[in-house]
């Protein structure tokens, strides 16, 4: 490929793995505010410190690699509704895409050692790779 050439080789490494009783991608929900369960993040130790200052009450973004996507779809009928027209897949929130990537909001609600914390509505599979963590970034007083 080309690009790859130019852009070079991109590497992600997991820093965690949610746990979840979601099991089977048919029961995850479409988005979190559809019933989605409480789920652990659980972090690699080696990135456990990342961590510290998390407390409940935190919402934070977590970035998922959603692994049992397919990579090859680029147009689907959103939220699964065959009778709605199809969209092209970057204007929707499918897991299916290039670049499987998850972007969930979420509230900490309990904190468990120094490399896990359960999070409130998480509509990913059990076993779901964690990418990345970022902070909700509060307005400032002038905004």
């Amino acid at each position: 490929m080309a690009d790859r050439k130019r852009h070079g080789l991109y590497r992600v490494r997991p820093i965690g793995v949610i746990r979840s009783p979601l099991t089977e991608r048919k029961d995850c929900p479409h988005q979190a505010y559809d019933g989605a369960p409480e789920a652990w993040v659980e972090i690699d130790p080696a990135f456990a410190e990342g961590l510290s200052g998390i407390a409940p009450g935190n919402e934070v973004i977590l970035l998922t690699w959603f692994h049992a996507a397919s990579r090859d779809v680029l147009r689907v009928h959103p939220r699964g509704r065959t009778e709605d027209p199809s969209r092209g897949v970057f204007l929707t929130r499918s897991p299916d895409r290039p670049n499987p990537i998850g972007l969930h909001r979420v509230e900490v609600v309990a904190v468990e050692g120094p490399g896990r914390f359960r999070v409130r509505s998480l509509e990913v599979l059990d076993g779901t790779p964690v990418i990345d963590i970022k902070s909700i970034l509060a307005k400032s007083a002038d905004e």
